[in-house]
């Protein structure tokens, strides 16, 4: 079970966006490879506080997380997990405002210490439309991607312009000192390659579009506007760099009968007058298919029936939402002569005189307990 992001930096669930960044700082300083090298385990605690800060620092991911947990990132990801030292060092000239001479200590993707940085290659976006039977069950999905890959024969050389570290850097004098700041070649755009020799059929860049069959598993519970990402199914960047993300955006589409309301369903079940005095069983939707349901004789008009676990499936893995049928007594606007005499011989009979027992809940106190 993953460790809690909260207590990774340990910071609480009401910290500010400045306590969180001061939280990160601390650790990615106490932990950094550079200042314990060999220690595996300090490495993969800054990973860890790495990839904490980079869901708790982003409000929309951190709305996500404290709504559904790490399972707000799981079934290809919503933007939360595996960073790798790329990603991380790319934080970092935030984090510490260059401190560091561009975004890092030395010896790790040519941040400050000689090494070659890779460069990652666009993300691509697509939307996927979902009916609500794969919303509640979970479904793979194979779209087509038009994704840009290194072309073949296509070779790279080391820039003259930054040596191949992929980024330069400049001393400026100041009242405060010498200071040093580092940026991203404009030659090679910070991978530290530019193209030798390229086919007639890639780009600039030495990339050229293929189609390609991606598969996309997408859990069940998911909502309308989450994203998913695929990682590394984005554009490929040149050279030895990383190829980008595939994000998915996720619509829903509307279902005929059935109304979501988090992992609840709704469903207007309209009856007869008859069917409401005498009972009756009714077949109706639900994500499973058909089910049927017994009334029975004298069920009142807005009488709610809870099918427990036939709702959506939670994407925390905390089970199922229930189904809830909404009964609605038809009145008839019309009525032929013999009908008319038969409720006009009612009117004043003790039998159809309303009388609501304590157990029939009113209006308000129905949608209490619906939302509670």
């Amino acid at each position: 079970m993953k460790e809690d992001y909260y207590e990774i930096l340990g910071i609480s669930k009401n910290a500010t966006a400045s306590e969180i960044k001061k939280a990160y700082r601390k650790k990615a300083l106490e932990h950094h490879p550079d200042k314990n090298p060999g220690d595996s385990k300090a490495e993969e605690l800054f990973k860890k506080s790495a990839e904490a800060y980079e869901v708790l620092s982003n409000p929309d991911k951190k709305a996500k997380y404290d709504q559904f947990g790490h399972a707000a990132f799981e079934g290809g990801g919503f933007g939360g997990g595996g960073m790798n030292m790329d990603d991380i060092f790319s934080q970092f000239g935030d984090i510490f405002g260059g401190a560091f001479g561009g975004g890092g200590f030395s010896g790790f993707g040519g941040f400050g210490g000689g090494g070659q940085r890779r460069v990652k290659g666009s993300n691509l976006r697509i939307r996927v439309k979902l009916t609500l039977e794969e919303v509640a069950n979970g479904v793979e999905k194979k779209v087509k991607v038009r994704r840009k890959i290194q072309a073949t024969g296509v070779t790279y050389k080391t820039c003259g312009t930054c040596g191949g570290r992929g980024q330069v850097t400049k001393v400026t004098n100041t009242i405060l000192g010498r200071m040093q700041t580092a940026a991203a070649c404009s030659s090679c755009g910070g991978s530290g390659q530019i193209i030798d020799k390229r086919p007639s059929d890639a780009d600039a860049h030495g990339l050229k579009v293929n189609e390609e069959t991606v598969s996309i598993k997408i859990p069940a519970g998911v909502e309308d506007g989450m994203q998913l990402k695929v990682p590394g199914k984005g554009n490929d960047a040149p050279g030895n760099g990383i190829p980008g993300d595939l994000l998915v955006a996720i619509e829903t589409q509307d279902h005929n009968t059935l109304k979501r309301e988090g992992d609840n369903l709704h469903y207007d079940l309209y009856i007869s007058f008859s069917e409401a005095v005498l009972g009756t069983s009714k077949e109706i939707d639900a994500v499973g298919g058909k089910v049927r349901i017994k009334l029975e004789s004298g069920i009142q008009s807005g009488k709610i029936l809870r099918l427990r676990g036939k709702g959506i499936s939670s994407i925390n893995g905390y089970g199922s939402g229930d189904l809830l049928v909404h009964v609605n007594v038809w009145t008839p606007k019309e009525l032929n002569k013999e009908q008319k005499e038969f409720f006009e011989r009612m009117n004043g009979n003790d039998n159809f005189e309303p009388r609501p027992e304590k157990s029939d809940k009113s209006f308000f106190e129905k949608v209490k307990d619906m939302f509670s």
